[in-house]
């Protein structure tokens, strides 16, 4: 049986808030079986609990963002990642804070902070939501698609139009039956424009973005000085960012996910999508027969 997963023990980092530019205190906590990832606002009396759903998106403007109510969690979807490609179940994730640490702008922070945790089972089967045919949503030239595969594969164009992201990898494609999580996605960093961050900056946002948390760019350059950790760094941020996005659907998924210029808000409209055609999905689990090597206990391990 392909089990479901939760930490091992309680595990706490301190970073900075991409926007408000304060330090935020994250903690990740084991989950009994069949909890989901379950957000909470800590700071706040009685704390507020926001469980990922995909309705529960309500901004996307900046980044994938869960609330209930007034009250917010931003910038999710690089600790979603993450998870999801760790292959964690059940997780109580408690912050202080109405956004996730940006930590260094990838998933491997998160990742170092889960497997430093420590990774155990449960005996409870691992559900999955299996794609029976396909689910499309387009706005203009950008769309989204999930279809059927036995396994978890995602693949990605970009098109940006900016010298320094021309230069690159325009398409990626991620198959987990060869690769893992750390290996291929988790270091990509967010990346963004210096014209942007100014802009944002003078509407209170932005406070904590630095060179040191994303890949920055000027009308033709990249400006950290280390340059690029891969060729394809900016396309698989795409992947990863699209990996945390689909993982508010509260389940992994079995389906092979594609897109082209896609972003936070039409992630989401996919999984709406989705949800809205009970047709086009089921329920499955591997009780009695083999799982697909992609969701093997040991890839969680893997650096």
């Amino acid at each position: 049986m392909l089990k479901q997963r939760t930490l091992q023990k309680v595990v706490k980092t301190v970073g900075i808030g991409l926007h408000s530019g304060r330090k935020v205190q994250l903690t990740l906590r084991p989950a009994e079986p069949n909890t989901g990832i379950v957000f909470s606002r800590v700071d706040l009396t009685p704390a507020v609990v926001m469980p990922a759903e995909a309705t529960r998106v309500n901004d996307t403007r900046m980044a994938t963002t869960l609330n209930e109510g007034a009250v917010k969690i931003s910038t999710i979807e690089h600790l979603m990642s993450a998870l999801n490609g760790l292959g964690i179940d059940n997780c109580y994730v408690d912050v202080d804070a109405p956004e996730i640490p940006i930590m260094d702008g990838s998933g491997a922070s998160f990742v170092f902070l889960i497997q430093a945790a420590g990774i155990v089972e449960q005996n409870a089967p691992k559900r999955f939501v299996r794609i029976l045919k396909p689910v499309v949503v387009r706005d203009g030239d950008k769309w989204a698609k999930l279809e059927p595969h036995e396994g978890f594969k995602l693949a990605f164009s970009i098109n940006f139009g900016h010298p320094a992201i021309d230069s690159t990898a325009q398409f990626t494609e991620v198959d987990f039956s060869k690769m893992t999580y750390a290996s291929a996605v988790s270091r990509a960093r967010t990346f963004g424009f210096v014209q942007d961050v100014e802009m944002l900056r003078s509407i209170g946002l932005a406070q904590g973005g630095t060179l040191e948390n994303a890949v920055v760019m000027d009308e033709f350059h990249v400006l950290n000085p280390e340059g690029l950790r891969s060729q394809d760094e900016f396309v698989k941020h795409k992947i990863l960012d699209a990996m945390g996005d689909l993982y508010v659907l509260g389940h992994p998924l079995l389906a092979r996910y594609s897109a082209y210029k896609s972003g936070h808000g039409l992630n989401n409209q996919l999984l709406r999508a989705l949800l809205a055609e009970s047709s086009a999905w089921e329920w499955a689990t591997f009780e009695n027969k083999p799982a697909p090597v992609d969701f093997s206990f040991e890839r969680a391990f893997a650096l």
